[in-house]
C-alpha cells in the first residue's frame, strides 16, 4: 500500500487552472527535528515532547519521546529516506527499554531536555499541566506506549510487518509519511498516516500492577458440594 502525496494550488477567479506543486524533498533529519521541536503539531497536536536524542541503557539514541494526556509514551523515529525492515526492529528495541522506565526517570528525561533546549517549562509537571490542563499526578505515566516511524516512504515488507504487529501482536506501531513541496519560494509540508490514528489500538506493553496481599484466602465452589453443608439440617 504505497502512499504518494501531492498538493495542488486550486483554480482562482482569474481562470488559472489547478496546478500541482513541485515536490521539494525533505531536508536532513536534524532539520526536520528542529521543525517538530518548534511545533509538535506537525506530528500530533495532542502530544507533548519530553525528550530529544534520548540515550538508552544500551547506548542508542531515540530521536524523540513524547507523551499524551493519558501518560502514554510515544517513541518517534525519523527516517528521511526509504525505511527498511530493520528500522521497525530498532523501534521495538527502543520500546523494550522505554517499558522499563519509572516515573522519576521520565521526569529526569524531561528536565534534561528542558535545560538543554530551553523549553518554556522547567519540570514535566509544569509542562504537562500547561499542555493538557490537568495535573501530572492525575494520570499513570508509561502504563502503555506507542511507536511511530516518520518517513517519506516505506518498503512493502515494513508495511506488512506494521500491519501484522497491530492486528495480531497487540503492538501499537504506526507510520507517518511526510512530503515537502515548493511554490514561489514557499515550502510546505504534508503528512499522511499509514493507519488512522483515531482508530483504537492496542498498547505495546503494560506495567504489571499487583495489589498487596491482605493475608486472607478465598475459595469459591460450585452450587453442588460433595459433602453435606453443616449449616443445613437433614
Amino acid at each position: 500500500m504505497a502512499i504518494k502525496q501531492g498538493i495542488w494550488k486550486l483554480a482562482d477567479s482569474a481562470g488559472e487552472p489547478p496546478r500541482k506543486l513541485r515536490a521539494a524533498g525533505l531536508a536532513d533529519e536534524g532539520l526536520l527535528e528542529e521543525q517538530i521541536m518548534q511545533d509538535v503539531a506537525i506530528l500530533n497536536r495532542d502530544w507533548l515532547l519530553i525528550g530529544r536524542q534520548v540515550r538508552t541503557a544500551f547506548d542508542k539514541l531515540v530521536d524523540l519521546l513524547a507523551i499524551d494526556a493519558n501518560g502514554t509514551v510515544i517513541i518517534i523515529e525519523l527516517k528521511r529516506d526509504k525505511t527498511p525492515r530493520d528500522v521497525v526492529a530498532q523501534a521495538i528495541d527502543y520500546a523494550s527499554w522505554v517499558v522499563t522506565l519509572a516515573d522519576y526517570q521520565l521526569i529526569d528525561i524531561y528536565q534534561a531536555f528542558a535545560e538543554r533546549y530551553g523549553r518554556p517549562h522547567a519540570t514535566l509537571g509544569e509542562a504537562f499541566e500547561a499542555k493538557f490542563g490537568i495535573p501530572l499526578d492525575s494520570v499513570t505515566l508509561n502504563e502503555s506506549h506507542q511507536l511511530v516511524l516518520v518517513a517519506t516512504r516505506l518498503d512493502a515488507s515494513s508495511e506488512r510487518i506494521i500491519t501484522y504487529l497491530n492486528d495480531h501482536a497487540q503492538l501499537s506501531i504506526n507510520a507517518m509519511f511526510l512530503a515537502a513541496f515548493e511554490d514561489g519560494g514557499n515550502r510546505y509540508l504534508s503528512r499522511a498516516w499509514m493507519i488512522d490514528p483515531d482508530e483504537p489500538s492496542q498498547p505495546v506493553a503494560r506495567k504489571a500492577k499487583k495489589e498487596p496481599w491482605n493475608g486472607e484466602f478465598y475459595v469459591s465452589f460450585g452450587p453442588h458440594y460433595p459433602w453435606a453443608d453443616p449449616c443445613v439440617s437433614t
